[in-house]
């Protein structure tokens, strides 16, 4: 059985009341913060029947691991999530998603980074995220709190091949579109494939070589101004909801 771990802060610890109240085991909170915020959180943490500890910041700071926690922390029992590509994908076509929108990380190994990204991919639908074991970060209490509950919604999938892994995502007909300052294609002027997966480097090095090879499509997004590049969940965003806003608009031409 999987050990407990660690949310913090109001938003992750207030979507796990939200979607799984019976896997908190307890949650810490900071007895002299007495704002508008933190009674309205104790009051659905109590209606949801949770278990309610006072103590100090700095005993909860030691529990999250951070001293960004808000005056909030639980420890919580895992959730099942899909956590393989066969298991995806088989869940994609039994709920008969005939239009897979997919976002993979190669060497995003800030936690931060991964956090901003999950909540994005969580605003746009995306129906999961694929990673690398290596060279990526993993779901820890950092990545949960500033992913913002989005950790707990969307599948977070490490793959130990990641070029095996696109090529099944091809076999199974969905594009491999990669970001690149390069690409063939700018953002703005790309009739994106209607199933995709979204591949995004890291700021520093971009995609690894094996990966830009498998590759069925490079996007540059256009820059208008004096940077050379944005932060990968800004990236991810914009290629996201550009991905959005043309299959809406698709829809509404039908």
């Amino acid at each position: 059985m999987s050990s407990p771990k660690v949310l913090f802060g109001f938003h992750a610890v207030g979507v796990r009341l939200k979607t799984a109240p019976q896997s908190i085991i307890e949650i810490y909170y900071e007895a002299t913060r007495r704002d508008a915020r933190m009674r309205q959180f104790l009051d659905r943490a109590k209606e949801a029947g949770a278990r309610l500890i006072e103590a100090d910041s700095v005993r909860i700071a030691k529990l999250a691991g951070s001293h960004g926690h808000q005056g909030v922390a639980a420890r919580v029992e895992p959730v099942a999530q899909i956590t393989s590509l066969d298991e995806l994908l088989e869940n994609l076509e039994a709920a008969g998603i005939e239009q897979p929108l997919l976002l993979v990380l190669d060497g995003v190994t800030d936690p931060h980074n991964l956090g901003a990204c999950l909540r994005t991919a969580d605003a746009m639908g995306v129906h999961a995220v694929i990673a690398p074991k290596d060279k990526s970060a993993g779901l820890n209490a950092t990545v949960s709190k500033v992913a913002c509950g989005a950790a707990e919604t969307v599948p977070y999938i490490t793959v130990t091949n990641l070029a095996r892994t696109l090529r099944e995502l091809k076999e199974y007909g969905i594009w491999i579109v990669g970001t690149d300052m390069s690409g063939e294609a700018d953002l703005f002027h790309c009739a994106l494939p209607e199933s995709v997966a979204w591949v995004m480097g890291n700021e520093g090095e971009g995609m690894r070589r094996l990966t830009r090879e498998h590759c069925d499509l490079l996007v540059s997004i256009p820059m208008f101004g004096t940077v050379e590049s944005m932060n990968v969940s800004v990236s991810a965003g914009m290629v996201l909801s550009e991905t959005r806003r043309q299959r809406t608009l698709k829809t509404e031409q039908a």
